[in-house]
């Protein structure tokens, strides 16, 4: 033990201290970049095509590609087409992609039944893509509001959002994707105690390889307006989200969310918005150490898109530094619509 002690003395004191560091000109910190071999040796941090995945919004139909204004540059795909979008994804080496239906406002209802519904576009969609493209992974969004009359991610009743029934409609939910063969399933209706339920449900059906990329951090955020309007839940939205998303002023509570969800069995983290929560991606990394993405979402793709097409930004240069500052984060991984464009980009394409 004094041996022990002796070397982590010695070695602390062979610890460069703040008031040690060499002074000019014995450190010159523009050396490292004045080459591009030399910034590429001391980069601290990387991305590759294997952080993203690849978010898509399927229709009914064949054949059809809708554009979606609010979101220059993305469409709606029908079933066909997001095989096509898939295949593309693994020619790009794109890992994973994630569905997103534009469900007919005639299935949607109070109790939002199409949601379980085993042939619903999702479900469709996943199974569409594991026969033609077996070795992408599939992830899916479980929540209530793109089936739900109301617009809420949960059941509405007597103008609340009800958590427990609520839960008891994602697992239904969960299961159906589940058994059509989705690789992650992705909770993103931040009701309490439903990542515990869906474990438990697809543990029980034999579902034992699906993970859970729990939507924990997920804020009641100005930032999804283009991705209600791709889903087609803006006009049916009544109220607001705030009495279950998070208050965009709030860190701590972020940090007990993931105690949380980790403790009922999810296995990876999202947090949702990004670049407004750069820090909550930080501190869950430095806290838990685990699995952690973030959800660039449509609004963040919007203004990046919008000031590109007016020639007020370069769109591949702030593109590459939004996915970056994700990484620098501690994200390991982000979903986002620049998935492909950026893939092509890091393929020197």
């Amino acid at each position: 033990m004094p041996q022990l002690a002796a070397a982590q003395e010695s070695h602390v004191s062979r610890t460069p201290q703040p008031n040690t560091i060499a002074p000019f000109p014995a450190m010159r910190l523009r050396r490292t970049k004045s080459s591009g071999a030399l910034r590429d040796l001391v980069r601290e941090n990387t991305l590759t095509v294997a952080d993203l995945i690849w978010p898509v919004f399927v229709v009914e139909g064949e054949n059809v590609a809708q554009e979606i204004p609010s979101m220059p540059g993305v469409v709606r795909r029908s079933v066909d087409l997001v095989v096509k979008a898939a295949k593309e994804a693994r020619a790009l080496d794109i890992p994973a992609i994630c569905i997103f239906p534009y469900t007919d406002l005639a299935l949607k209802t109070e109790r939002c039944e199409e949601a379980w519904n085993p042939d619903n576009l999702s479900n469709r969609a996943i199974r569409a893509i594991k026969a033609e493209v077996p070795d992408i992974a599939v992830m899916t969004d479980i929540a209530l509001d793109p089936y739900n009359a109301n617009g809420h991610d949960g059941i509405v009743r007597n103008d609340e959002i009800v958590n427990d029934e609520t839960v008891a409609a994602l697992v239904k939910m969960a299961l159906a994707q589940a058994e059509a063969g989705a690789d992650i399933l992705g909770p993103s209706d931040m009701m309490d105690g439903r990542i515990g339920a869906i474990r438990t449900a697809i543990e029980a059906a034999g579902h034992h390889n699906v993970t859970i990329m729990s939507y924990t951090a997920k804020y009641a955020s100005a930032f999804y307006g283009p991705f209600r309007d791709a889903v087609g839940a803006s006009s049916a939205l009544k109220g607001d989200k705030k009495t279950y998303q998070m208050d965009p002023a709030n860190s701590d509570e972020a940090m007990r969310l993931v105690e949380r969800d980790l403790r009922e069995g999810a296995d990876m983290i999202m947090v949702k918005p990004g670049m407004p929560y750069l820090d909550i991606c930080r501190r869950v990394k430095d806290s838990f150490g685990v699995p952690t993405f973030a959800y660039q979402v449509s609004g963040e793709y919007a203004m990046m898109m919008a000031a590109a097409q007016n020639g007020w930004l370069d769109g591949d240069k702030v593109m590459a530094e939004s996915l970056m500052a994700f990484k620098r984060a501690g994200c390991d991984g982000i979903l986002t619509y620049f998935a492909p464009r950026m893939a092509r980009i890091l393929a020197g394409n």
